[in-house]
C-alpha cells in the first residue's frame, strides 16, 4: 500500500505542531510525516517524534551522518516512540566552529542497524548531484550498510521519475515531489542541486499540482510511496488540490 509522506520544517515546536495540524486537516490521504534535521533550528529531527505522534501515527527523522560523533550514542536510540530513521550525509555547517566529523551515510547507517536492529533505516538518492553510474554505486553500498529503503530527492518532471523508477525498480522508494513556483524558486533548485528542468517546465502552482497527481498515480501504481516539500508555499494551497485530484 502507497504511503504518503509530507516534509516539515521543525522551525519550533509550536510551528511545527500548526504545520502538521493542517496538514492532517487539507491532505488526509498522509499518514507519514518526515522531518530534516537543519542546524538553523534548536528543535532536532528526532525530538519530534513524541510532539508528532499525536497528529499523524509514523514521522521518519532525518539524521546527518556529520554530526554523529562516533563515540557518541545515536540520536534517538532511547526513544520508544522511534520506528524509522532517514540516514543523510548532511551539507558542512555555515558556521565553521560547528564540530563535525568524517562518517559517511553508510557508517551512520551500519551502526543504526548493528546497535537498533528494530528500527527501519532509509537512505538518501539523488538523480542530480553526479553521474548516474556513481549514485547507483552509491545506492548500493548504503543496500550493503542496511539500508532498507531510499528517500529520493525531489523530481520535477515525468521523464526524470520514470528513468529512475527503472533505476531503482525492486526498491522500497519515497519519491519526492516539491513546487517551484516562480523563478526564485527555480533558481534555487538549479542552484543548490543542480536540477536540469525540461524546456517547457511551467513554475505555477498549477502545473506543479498536476505533475504531482501525476506522479502519485504512476507511483500508486507502481506499489511505490510518495513525500511531498511543500517549500516556499502555503501548505493548503499546494496540498488540498493535489488531495482533490487523487482522491
Amino acid at each position: 500500500m502507497t504511503r504518503i509522506s509530507v516534509e516539515l520544517i521543525p522551525r519550533d515546536a509550536e510551528a511545527l505542531l500548526r504545520d502538521a495540524a493542517e496538514v492532517r486537516d487539507c491532505f488526509p490521504v498522509a499518514d507519514t510525516l518526515n522531518v530534516p534535521d537543519l542546524m538553523r533550528f534548536p528543535l532536532r529531527s528526532w525530538d519530534t517524534v513524541p510532539l508528532l505522534h499525536p497528529l499523524m501515527p509514523r514521522v521518519v527523522p532525518h539524521v546527518r551522518a556529520i554530526d554523529i560523533d562516533p563515540d557518541g550514542p545515536l540520536p534517538g536510540l532511547e526513544q520508544d516512540d522511534l520506528r524509522e530513521v532517514l540516514v543523510v550525509r548532511g551539507d558542512p555547517p555555515a558556521d565553521i566552529s560547528r564540530r563535525t566529523f568524517p562518517n559517511s551515510s553508510e557508517s551512520v547507517i551500519r551502526r543504526y542497524r548493528r546497535e537498533a536492529p528494530h528500527l527501519t533505516v532509509y537512505a538518501a538518492f539523488d538523480p542530480y548531484r553526479r553521474a548516474p553510474y556513481r549514485e547507483l554505486e552509491a545506492v548500493a553500498r548504503k543496500k550493503d550498510a542496511g539500508a532498507m529503503g531510499f528517500f529520493t530527492q525531489p523530481v520535477f518532471d515525468r521523464r526524470t521519475l520514470d528513468v529512475c523508477m527503472g533505476w531503482l525498480a525492486g526498491e522500497t522508494v519515497f519519491w519526492g515531489l516539491s513546487p517551484v513556483i516562480g523563478p526564485k524558486s527555480r533558481s534555487y533548485w538549479e542552484t543548490t542541486n543542480h536540477v536540469v528542468f525540461p524546456r517547457d517546465f511551467a513554475p505555477t502552482i498549477e502545473a506543479n499540482v498536476a505533475f504531482a497527481c501525476d506522479a502519485i498515480r504512476t507511483v500508486r501504481a507502481q506499489g511505490g510511496h510518495v513525500y511531498l516539500m511543500p517549500l516556499r508555499v502555503k501548505l493548503s494551497r499546494y496540498l488540498a488540490p493535489i488531495h482533490d485530484g487523487i482522491a
